[in-house]
């Protein structure tokens, strides 16, 4: 199994979690759309869908899934520092909160859920594995986990001008889809389904692109410039980035590599050993789904 990822801060990243603007940049919610579109191709319709991380990842996307599961129970997972900002952009208004079908909470119980839905946060997780398993846990057999998070070639122009001019990192590493792949497995989840694409952005000017930036994120490389930088070094930067990024049309141009991940939870497997046990709940579930199999016509 892939390690967590190496070039995370845990501190840096808690940090900025704390400061950042508790909302979604544009582009999340752009990706949040673009993983909701995907949605058509999947037979499974969720009774009870967990929404990880609404807040930073998309509030959009809230309405998107309510559209597509209308008769599906929705709850919004977020931190306790963020369940209040949560409540205040997706709480229905008063006139519609009887019968509303939207929930908020820090947790939800093992095995309730048939999907996560979990939008371009997991880039930023210093300890990734430990929300895979917590996302296993939620779920029921069978239900499927819709993930995605920044890849390896995300602002690939900045990294190279940082390189070039000897400024250290210019952000973590982020992790390359069959890495997530291979750690989704080793969650326990099965069947995982990734790909990628890029989507380039463009600002007028380099003032409004790290002002966008900021928003999506920090450097969190433990390798960062370790001290803080003068208004000498920002405007120094701010030209680097109009020479090197400006197109033909004048506007500043940053590549973004999406990561997207889709995976379900599989029935257990017995134990197989020498002397094995079998706890009764996973006895119970694999005689359930034998039954089930028969049932549908399947072949023993």
């Amino acid at each position: 199994m892939a390690s967590p990822p190496p070039t995370l801060d845990p501190t840096a990243v808690r940090h900025w979690q704390r400061e950042a603007e508790p909302r979604a940049p544009w582009l999340h919610e752009e990706v949040a759309r673009r993983m909701a579109e995907r949605l058509q191709w999947i037979r499974l319709a969720p009774s009870a869908w967990a929404h990880w991380g609404a807040v930073r990842g998309g509030t959009e996307a809230q309405g998107l899934l309510e559209q597509r599961y209308p008769q599906a129970h929705g709850t919004i997972v977020e931190t306790a520092d963020l369940l209040p900002r949560a409540r205040e952009l997706l709480a229905p208004p008063w006139w519609k909160r009887w019968g509303a079908r939207r929930e908020f909470a820090t947790t939800v119980p093992d095995g309730s859920m048939q999907m996560v839905w979990s939008n371009m946060a997991l880039h930023f997780e210093p300890d990734p594995q430990a929300s895979m398993a917590q996302w296993h846990r939620a779920l029921a057999v069978d239900g499927f986990l819709m993930v995605s998070c920044f890849g390896p070639d995300t602002i690939r122009e900045l990294r190279q001008a940082y390189a070039d001019l000897g400024w250290g990192p210019a952000g973590p590493d982020f992790t390359d889809m069959h890495d997530w792949g291979d750690m989704l497995v080793g969650a326990g989840f099965a069947e995982p389904v990734m790909d990628m694409e890029r989507i380039t952005l463009t600002w007028a000017d380099a003032g409004r692109m790290l002002h966008e930036l900021r928003s999506m994120g920090a450097n969190v490389h433990p390798g960062r410039f370790p001290a803080l930088r003068g208004r000498g070094w920002r405007r120094a930067l701010e030209a680097e980035l109009a020479a090197r990024l400006a197109g033909p049309d004048g506007r500043l141009a940053l590549t973004f590599e999406i990561v997207y991940g889709h995976a379900l939870k599989p029935a257990p497997r017995m134990p197989v050993a020498p002397r094995s046990s079998v706890s009764l709940d996973d006895m119970r579930r694999a005689l359930q789904g034998g039954r089930a199999g028969k049932s549908s016509g399947q072949a023993d």
